[in-house]
């Protein structure tokens, strides 16, 4: 991903630099765009099509994580920051908090499609299906709270599963991917125990804690943000596991395959309705304070919401499609704009 962020960026810096990086006179724009590993190559598929219907405005899609692209993009209001963030997961209650602070109160979301967060292995090893539990089981710091982790491989989780050294590479805490790994399956797997339900009811935060750190002995590796990098990792190296989108898997099928969850594989059939456990919709989020003074903007949204249409460009590139009735919402939402409310955020 790296090489082909190059390749976008560099012919656009140069753009930018030419007309001041703003707004200017003779009509040029320039729209920035950080957040969001998982949903980059959708929007940069967005910006390139943009940029070719309109030679008056540059598109800056940067790869940042989720948590990262928000912290930017509630950085502030004007030209330095940015006017929208790509989120694999909703925006919180805290980071709306943030953006407001600096004024940006006009937070609008757009659903933009599903996604599934994929497990992968080398397509050539043996095919593996894990529980939630036992994914918990293998990752978790201190699994349901009875002590640091200690099993080092698969076979130390579960006696049915293969004695393969534990090793799953993934995103880092910045990432939305992480965010999701912690709450579709690692929260998922904890509360399989009736104490760990029980533990939310009495104390939050010492459930989460116990249900979403992860172990920091080497069994998880922080492999960055930039997946395509990981699939080339993952096929390298036979037993590893990886965490990432559905759609890196589904470009990279003849290097990588999925492991399956609960039994349920990834598809784009058991994502779209929401039967395989790792799927999450994802998210656009547009700074309404900037839209008066860059209608590009709005312009922007809706020719990203003629891109995620079933059999659109997204979906070729793996975007899983929005169910009709969620799909037609967000294409009203993406001419209409309305801010959220913030008393529905978490």
């Amino acid at each position: 991903m790296a090489m082909k962020k190059m390749l976008v960026a560099l012919p656009l810096v140069a753009l930018v630099a030419a007309c001041g990086g703003k707004d200017s006179g003779g009509g040029s724009t320039q729209l920035k765009i950080v957040g969001s590993s998982t949903v980059y190559p959708f929007t940069t598929a967005v910006a390139e099509d943009f940029q070719r219907a309109n030679p008056g405005t540059s598109v800056i899609v940067e790869s940042t994580g989720t948590g990262a692209g928000i912290k930017l993009f509630c950085g502030g209001i004007g030209g330095q920051f940015p006017d929208m963030v790509d989120a694999s997961r909703p925006m919180k209650a805290s980071e709306y908090a943030d953006c407001a602070k600096v004024g940006a109160k006009n937070v609008v979301e757009v659903p933009i499609g599903i996604d599934g967060l994929t497990l992968i292995q080398a397509k050539d090893h043996p095919p593996l299906n894990l529980t939630v539990e036992q994914i918990y089981k293998a990752l978790a710091a201190n699994p349901f709270g009875k002590g640091a982790n200690t099993a080092q491989t698969w076979k130390d989780v579960d006696p049915s599963l293969p004695a393969t050294k534990i090793r799953v590479l993934g995103p880092p805490p910045t990432s939305g991917t992480r965010d999701s790994l912690a709450e579709l399956i690692l929260e998922k797997g904890c509360d399989t125990d009736p104490a760990m339900k029980d533990l939310k009811k009495a104390d939050d935060k010492k459930h989460k804690e116990t249900c979403t750190k992860i172990r920091e002995d080497g069994a998880y590796v922080e492999a960055g943000e930039n997946d395509n990098l990981l699939v080339q990792k993952i096929s390298a190296d036979p037993g590893a596991l990886g965490v990432l989108g559905y759609s890196f898997l589904e470009e990279n099928a003849d290097k990588v395959a999925p492991v399956s969850i609960g039994g349920v594989a990834p598809t784009e059939a058991t994502i779209s309705d929401l039967s395989y456990p790792g799927s999450r919709r994802l998210y656009i989020y547009v700074k309404g304070e900037h839209i008066a003074a860059k209608p590009a903007i709005k312009n922007f949204i809706e020719a990203y919401s003629k891109a995620w249409s079933k059999g659109g460009v997204l979906e070729k590139r793996g975007l899983v499609p929005l169910n009709p009735a969620e799909a037609a919402a967000a294409t009203q939402q993406a001419t209409a704009l309305t801010p959220l409310d913030p008393s529905g955020l978490k």
